[in-house]
């Protein structure tokens, strides 16, 4: 009976099934199997946009978040597996959204920031309905695509060590480890063996490695705040403390919240505009190599190597961008761990529905994330980083044409705490020695280049034309 549901069913029929040599059981268990994978981000995402403040120092609420970033992952994954019927599941994207809580939330209102956003996702949804991608992807060097991606890994990396408290500032160095030079305190504690448990888990790919570590760690700052003395300030945002309840109504209080063009008034044009520019490249190419290899993974590319419905895949993404901005949880992305549930069989939308149910039934256990610590969260952000900078293995190390600009991106996003600068530099550089190679860089290129110019000189600009 369950065969022939399959095979002439409308579960079959809409989904494709018998065509891509899979069952229901496959794809529900494929499903399954991606949101243990990734239900990490449910706490990881409120941890980031959490700590981060506006330019009138205003914090986001850590449960409102928890709500928001399972309501948009639910929703885009769910818009995925009905539209795009590929097992690639959505959620706010690492990355990208540290690019919404360092660098446009300190220019700008917490709303204004999130419109950004949404500008990104309507942007990317233009250029997949267009084809224009096709130019963007050609004016930015592969390689330098591969340098951007792991200099945000290695900027989250270091934004995970340091709330953390693994590394602090130092007496006569910018930076050092953890206090003083030495590792001191419970909450530090709490992150080695955290940190320690999750790189053992998965590279022996257990299955939701980054969600059991970041439990057992919770569990480990419960424990060891309950039975000692330590300041609350030596925890960060969040205190670990077992919450009155589990499960609660949800808080929709962001849900909507957003000023769509007020970012370009209260930073400025020019300072909006750099910041929707890295949104949008951070946003778009990640999810077309996300994409490109997950879908190659799963069996689904033509005979001429193509992704059957792209333009669907790609239009959805841009959609989950503009989902994230409405309900300020940043913008929503293909994610890499979708890997998980390809690899037990999932191949069509099927998967994602269950995924996005699952996304949503967590909507109502918004207390747990608020028993959190930074120090419990913050090895995913390494463990993520380390695999971002796999990206530098595909780039030409030994042409230096390419491996300057690479590193020039890659290094000063963290050395300058600034994603944006770090794009800003590699661009502008890949411009300047294809210039002096005697080579034409192309006009897009260096448009981009001559707005980095200006947002690095931003303020002598301003002194020029008395703007104050």
């Amino acid at each position: 009976m369950t065969t022939r549901l399959e095979a002439g069913g409308p579960l079959d029929r809409f989904f494709d099934l018998t065509a891509r040599r899979t069952t229901v059981a496959r794809e529900v268990r494929g499903g399954i199997t991606t949101f243990v994978a990734m239900a990490y981000i449910i706490l990881l995402n409120p941890i980031i946009l959490g700590s981060a403040e506006d330019v009138n120092h205003a914090h986001l609420s850590i449960p409102q978040l928890t709500t928001m970033t399972a309501l948009a992952a639910a929703i885009s994954t769910l818009i995925m597996g009905l539209v795009g019927n590929a097992p690639l599941a959505l959620a706010s994207g690492l990355g990208i959204n540290a690019v919404v809580a360092f660098q446009a939330a300190p220019h700008m209102t917490w709303p204004q920031a999130m419109g950004l956003v949404v500008l990104e996702g309507v942007v990317i949804v233009i250029l997949a309905v267009t084809g224009f991608r096709e130019r963007i992807m050609n004016a930015i060097p592969l390689a330098l695509k591969h340098a951007i991606a792991a200099g945000i890994g290695a900027f989250i990396a270091l934004i995970g060590m340091v709330d953390s408290g693994f590394v602090g500032k130092g007496e006569g160095t910018p930076l050092t480890l953890g206090s003083g030079g030495h590792l001191a305190g419970w909450p530090v504690v709490v992150f080695v063996i955290g940190a320690l448990l999750m790189i053992v888990l998965y590279v022996r790919r257990v299955p939701g490695a980054i969600l059991l570590s970041i439990a057992v760690a919770t569990v480990l700052a419960i424990v060891i705040n309950s039975n000692t003395t330590i300041a609350a300030k030596a925890w960060g945002t969040v205190v670990p403390k077992l919450p009155s309840k589990l499960v609660s109504t949800p808080d929709f209080g962001l849900l909507g919240k957003v000023d769509i063009f007020g970012g370009f008034g209260r930073a400025g044009v020019l300072t909006a505009l750099v910041v929707l520019f890295t949104l949008v490249l951070s946003g778009f190419f990640d999810a077309m190599g996300t994409i490109l290899g997950l879908t190659e993974e799963a069996g689904l590319l033509d005979e001429e190597g193509r992704v059957p419905g792209l333009g669907r895949i790609l239009a959805v993404d841009g959609t989950s961008a503009m989902i994230g901005g409405l309900t300020s949880s940043s913008a929503g992305t293909v994610f890499v761990e979708s890997a998980a549930g390809i690899g037990e069989g999932a191949r069509t939308g099927l998967a994602n529905i269950v995924t996005g149910l699952l996304f949503a039934a967590t909507l109502f256990l918004t207390p747990i994330a608020a028993v959190v610590p930074a120090q419990a969260a913050a090895p995913a952000l390494v463990i993520v980083g380390a695999l971002m900078m796999t990206q530098v293995a595909k780039i030409g190390w030994s042409d230096l044409d390419i491996a300057i600009p690479a590193f020039v991106a890659i290094v000063m996003m963290p050395f300058t705490y600034s994603i944006t600068n770090g794009v800003g530099a590699g661009v502008i550089a890949y411009t300047l020695i294809q210039t002096a190679r005697g080579r034409w860089a192309g006009w897009l290129l260096w448009l981009i280049s001559v707005v980095f110019v200006a947002y690095f000189g931003i303020n002598v600009i301003e002194r020029i034309f008395g703007i104050s």
